[in-house]
This record gives structure tokens, C-alpha cells and sequence, in this order.
């Protein structure tokens, strides 16, 4: 298996696309600690009921405090964070509409958890990752913040910050052969998403209708790609961001 040996952090690994990758990884080899502010727990169990090869922890990615220790807590369990999956992000509760209509409150909630939570977590891991020179840290992007998608600019800035901290980080951690490398997909049709009728009936069919393969998005179509940059495979490879959207932009 790829990832034998390896002990992967998935955020927000509890549901949707988190849970997805997390379910990949695990099956590919590696350890996997599933970190969110809830489900943690069940979640890591239904990987693995012994706890051998998952376990679930409470962390809130926006909190540095709570990120050191959850880190701290997997260097006891399992030697330490070798591959971080940056997927814990604010998206799916979010409310459509103009930017002049979002207060300071609500711009700043969302850029704690989709900007914050990254760096917290990278800032974590990467000592770990330096000393044993060998790390990958994969950030969950987004395509709308390359097509610069309408009534949600909280969101989309904050994916095209995480792009870019993806970058910076690809050129400060390369020297210790850490790639950072990241994942931007469209709108996907996890669980959580199919909870938000308003993000459906505002985005589904034009999304749709904008990619070159005009079907939905699910879960499935996005785990290969990140089972790939966590494994070797991707070892020459790091800065660049992935777009799996079925064609819907090229880059």
C-alpha cells in the first residue's frame, strides 16, 4: 500500500469531502488522525474500531493552541504528522450574496477558519516535517477563486489565499523535500452541501453546464487526486494548484 507508514491529518475529516479523503488514505496505508471540532471520534472509528490505525481528535484548526496540542497528541500516538490534509474550511453554511452585504463579523469568521486554520496547521506539522526532511501538505482550494465566482467574496477570497499560501509554502519548505501542493475543486456534492438548498439552486446547473464533462461533482472524483499528492508519486512536484472540476477551467 503507498502510504504505509505514514500518518496522515485530515481537517475537518469528520463529513464530506474531509471523511472522503480520510477514507482514501486509510486505505492506501496510511495512519489517520481525523481532526474536527466534532465527530472526530466516530469518524476515525469507522475507519478502524481499534484505534490502531485512526483516531480522532477535537481541534479547532482557527485556535493555535488547540492545533499544538492536537499535533503534540499525534507525535505520542503516532511519531507525528507526516502528510497534512488542510480540508477544514467554512463553505456549506454560508450565505449567498452581494459583498456589500457581509458585515466585518462575517468576513472576518470566515477568513479565521479558511486562512488561519492553513497556517495554524502548516506551522504545526512542519518542524516534524523538517527534521525527518519528508513531509506533504495538501490545501483544499477552490476553483472559484479562479473564476472570481459572484455573492460569495468571503469564500472566494479566502480560496484564493490559500492558493497562495500554498505557493509561498512550496518555496520555504522545498529545501527539507516537503511539497505543498493544492487541491481545487468545484462545487462537489457532498453531504454537507446537499444540506444548503440555496448553494444548489443558485450554483448546481450552471456549474454543471460550465464543465467540459457536464455531470455533477461527487467526492469520488476528487480522492485519487489527493491519494497522488500524498504519495511519491507527487515527489517532484510542489506550488502548483490541481483543478478538479471536470474541465470546467484550464490553468
Amino acid at each position: 500500500m503507498r502510504l504505509h507508514g505514514k500518518t496522515v491529518m485530515v481537517t475537518g475529516g469528520a463529513t464530506g469531502l474531509g471523511l472522503a479523503f480520510a477514507q482514501r488514505l486509510h486505505a492506501d496505508g496510511a495512519r489517520v488522525v481525523i481532526a474536527d471540532l466534532r465527530g472526530a471520534s466516530q469518524a476515525a472509528q469507522s475507519l478502524d474500531d481499534s484505534g490502531r490505525t485512526a483516531q480522532g481528535l477535537v481541534m479547532d484548526v482557527a485556535d493555535e493552541a488547540s492545533v499544538r496540542e492536537a499535533v503534540t497528541a499525534v507525535g505520542t500516538t503516532f511519531g507525528g504528522v507526516d502528510i497534512l490534509v488542510n480540508n477544514a474550511a467554512l463553505f456549506s453554511t454560508l450565505v449567498n450574496k452581494p459583498f456589500e452585504e457581509y458585515s466585518g463579523d462575517e468576513w472576518m469568521q470566515v477568513m479565521r477558519v479558511n486562512t488561519l486554520g492553513p497556517f495554524n496547521c502548516a506551522k504545526a506539522v512542519a518542524p516534524h516535517m523538517k527534521a525527518q526532511r519528508w513531509g506533504r501538505i495538501i490545501n483544499v482550494a477552490s476553483t472559484s477563486a479562479l473564476k472570481g465566482l459572484a455573492n460569495m467574496a468571503h469564500y472566494v477570497t479566502s480560496k484564493g489565499a490559500v492558493i497562495t499560501f500554498t505557493r509561498v509554502l512550496a518555496r520555504e519548505l522545498g529545501a527539507w523535500n516537503i511539497t505543498a501542493n493544492a487541491l481545487a475543486p468545484g462545487l462537489t456534492l457532498s453531504d454537507q452541501i446537499l444540506k444548503n438548498d440555496d448553494h444548489m439552486a443558485k450554483f448546481g446547473e450552471a456549474i454543471r453546464k460550465s464543465r467540459s464533462i457536464q455531470r455533477d461533482a461527487l467526492p469520488s472524483d476528487l480522492v485519487g487526486t489527493v491519494s497522488f499528492l500524498a504519495s511519491e508519486d507527487s515527489a517532484f512536484m510542489t506550488g502548483q494548484t490541481l483543478c478538479v472540476e471536470g474541465g470546467a477551467i484550464f490553468v
